[in-house]
């Protein structure tokens, strides 16, 4: 029976993933889809075995039949409520990691304006005219002009931040059954006990087909009685033992851990490439924008558009639509991961224009749904997936270049930022891949 039931299983499998892709499935249906298939099995194997396989129409009456007769009692719904607790939140978390390597692809090759080009010129090589080819701009003066060319960078700071502080909260609601693999990896258990309940009612099933379906015509066959050893098969499938650092939880707790440490890049950006690379450190000559000097006698400006007026070195004007276009998406899959609450015991779910499957699910959970902790509390969250994806994501390629006609393109790459900005483009494409391949 195994072996019949491995389409299914699989295309149970392919629905799961494709949901969390973001496709228009209905969680709903394709789990009394896969119950629907499975019940002819149970027919054949344990309610009425020792007879040829069944006609194909015979079958499809069978697996019709199954939502109208119940034969696994509540097992479809208990499945459909842990498919809800859990492929919502995992839908949700991908699509935020799909958003960040945007965010990343879109700074990670910069257009600066005419501006900013002449005073980084100014900067980095109008001393090599005098022969100067070992000096290094000021500190104060660097900092002037990597502020004034990444004001608009800086905008994206405390969204940034809002964003990982999202992912983290979202993440550590997730055990349980709100946790997708504690899910799957106990699905068999479920479907065990769902076969157990049919083989049990079996003769009132047995007269339930009889009159929806009629009796088959079919002819004896030599093989023995299927028989169904309950202590034996309470145990379900053999599943080889898993290391409890290779779990997907811990592995997501690693990947937040490290991509903590990257939350306030985009607002100290221009500060650390100033200190780690490109100026002159404290005390030695340098270079002002005219001349070698002592130090540095301009005002220096903060980061972020608000600070530059004051600027000496580079006028900043208005905002960078690219970058006001990145914050509305950030804005929206924050929005997206925290609901109304930063920590929710309840949480409502919708599952989209395809889910067809609302449920209120509370944040206590008992033996049966197989949670490791159980809340409280009356604080609800609102998660609503919508059909929102970043715009032309390309998960191959980490380095797109995003062309402006009539800008200057400066590669950041170039001036000391590489290693933090695949340092985070890595630790996200990498949660990516281990969230999608969490079934292999």
């Amino acid at each position: 029976m195994a072996l019949e039931a491995a389409a299914s299983v699989q295309e149970f499998f392919t629905d799961v993933g494709l949901y969390l892709f973001g496709a228009d499935v209905n969680p709903e249906e394709f789990v009394n889809r896969f119950f629907d298939s499975l019940f002819p099995l149970v027919y054949d194997h344990l309610i009425n075995p020792g007879m040829a396989d069944s006609s194909l129409e015979y079958s499809e009456c069978i697996r019709v039949a199954r939502r109208d007769i119940s034969p696994f009692g509540n097992i479809p719904k208990r499945v459909m409520g842990q498919m809800g607790r859990s492929l919502l939140p995992s839908r949700t978390f991908l699509q935020a990691l799909n958003l960040g390597i945007e965010v990343i692809n879109t700074t990670d090759h910069l257009h600066f304006s005419k501006e900013c080009s002449r005073a980084l010129l100014r900067m980095r090589y109008c001393p090599h005219c005098q022969g100067l080819t070992l000096s290094k701009p000021c500190m104060g003066y660097c900092l002037n002009v990597m502020r004034g060319c990444l004001a608009h960078m800086a905008e994206l700071n405390p969204h940034w931040h809002a964003y990982i502080r999202s992912l983290e909260e979202l993440s550590d609601a997730m055990h349980g059954t709100y946790d997708l693999e504690h899910v799957l990896l106990n699905f068999h258990l479920l479907v065990n006990d769902a076969v157990m309940q049919a083989h049990l009612d079996g003769p009132k099933l047995l007269e339930q087909v009889n009159k929806i379906c009629g009796r088959p015509i079919r002819t004896p066959t030599q093989s023995p009685r299927c028989s169904f050893d309950e202590s034996k098969e309470k145990h379900g499938m053999k599943i080889s033992a898993r290391n409890e650092e290779e779990t997907l939880a811990n592995r997501r707790k690693e990947f937040i851990n490290n991509l903590r440490l990257h939350r306030t890049f985009y607002g100290i950006l221009a500060d650390q490439l100033c200190v780690n690379d490109l100026a002159a450190a404290d005390g030695l000559p340098c270079w002002n924008g005219e001349d070698i000097v002592k130090s540095y006698a301009q005002r220096v400006v903060g980061n972020g558009i608000k600070t530059q007026s004051g600027n000496p070195e580079v006028k900043v004007k208005g905002t960078d639509p690219v970058i006001n276009q990145i914050i509305d998406k950030l804005k929206h899959v924050i929005q997206l991961l925290q609901g109304r609450s930063p920590k929710p015991d309840k949480w409502e779910l919708h599952m989209g224009s395809g889910g067809g499957m609302a449920e209120q699910v509370s944040g206590d959970c008992d033996d049966e749904d197989g949670c490791g902790a159980s809340g409280s509390g009356e604080v609800k969250r609102t998660l609503k997936v919508t059909d929102w994806m970043p715009d032309e994501m390309n998960l191959s390629d980490v380095k797109q270049i995003h062309q402006t006609d009539g800008h200057s393109t400066i590669d950041t790459t170039g001036s000391g930022c590489t290693t933090a900005t695949e340092s985070m483009t890595f630790t996200l494409m990498g949660a990516v891949m281990l969230l999608l391949g969490f079934g292999n």
